[in-house]
């Protein structure tokens, strides 16, 4: 089925220190029209050692047609609240993504089966969590090759799904070095919650509910208290308009 993505124009060049490095060619970044299939994972042999072979999308909403939208979560914070969290979207019969922070899953890692056990997803949200359009090609090569490693070694899959730290838009080297590490795209969105300005619940909910719309990716935290409190009014919500929350693979998989 055909979906609605920002469309990567890039191309592949040479390798830098320790990673490989993808520079991009000219172009533009443009929403259109693309297919795509599979789960993505990045297995088998280290893709450090294989050349560049695609080029990840980036993945700004689903189709607009869907009667579904995918609630996305920043994985850090307080484990408790991610707990709670949890079980207010398994109590509704809910499917999230959640794109775990490396570091993250060190210090919790039985956070990772908790969320695949219930249902959901897990992607990659870099290592450390650092401003990764910044860094050094190599440092930011490392820093989603060593999430990836994180959930391999938790889960048996580094899973289909990369979102760049401190920014909604990865840069063209950035979206070439997922794809090396075998991501399936680069996962952006259309609603920003800014519930990690902690607003407070009422806000969180009018801001979420006021910007959705069929196929939209949402964006959201967990370890914050006012997102937890404000889960069961944006399910209410979503659940009124006719919208299933499901994960970002059953998104563009419809």
């Amino acid at each position: 089925m055909t979906i609605q993505r920002r469309t990567v124009l890039a191309g592949v060049a040479g390798l830098a220190g320790a990673g490989l490095c993808a520079a991009c060619g000219a172009g533009s970044s443009l929403r259109g029209a693309a297919t795509r299939r599979g789960t993505g994972g990045s297995e088998g042999a280290s893709a450090a050692a294989r050349p560049v072979r695609s080029r990840a999308e980036e993945v700004v909403h689903g189709a607009r047609t869907a009667r579904a939208v995918a609630l996305t979560f920043h994985g850090s914070g307080d484990p408790a609240l991610a707990r709670r969290l949890l079980r207010e979207v398994n109590a509704a019969g809910a499917s999230i993504t959640v794109m775990a922070v490396g570091s993250w899953l060190d210090e919790e890692p039985r956070m990772a089966r908790s969320f695949l056990d219930g249902g959901h997803e897990l992607g990659n949200h870099t290592q450390n969590h650092r401003d990764i359009d910044a860094m050094p090609a190599a440092a930011s090569y490392a820093e989603i090759a060593q999430c990836a490693e994180r959930l391999r070694k938790l889960t048996g899959t580094a899973g289909a799904w990369f979102r760049p730290s401190q920014a909604q838009h990865a840069s063209p080297r950035v979206r070439a070095q997922a794809a090396a590490l075998g991501y399936r795209g680069c996962l952006s969105w259309d609603v920003d919650s800014l519930d990690f300005t902690d607003p407070g619940a009422s806000a969180i909910t009018r801001r979420v509910l006021g910007g959705v719309r069929g196929g939209s990716v949402v964006s959201m935290h967990l370890g914050h208290a006012g997102t937890v409190e404000a889960l069961p009014s944006i399910l209410d919500g979503l659940r009124g308009r006719g919208l299933r929350p499901i994960t970002v693979s059953e998104l563009v998989g419809t």
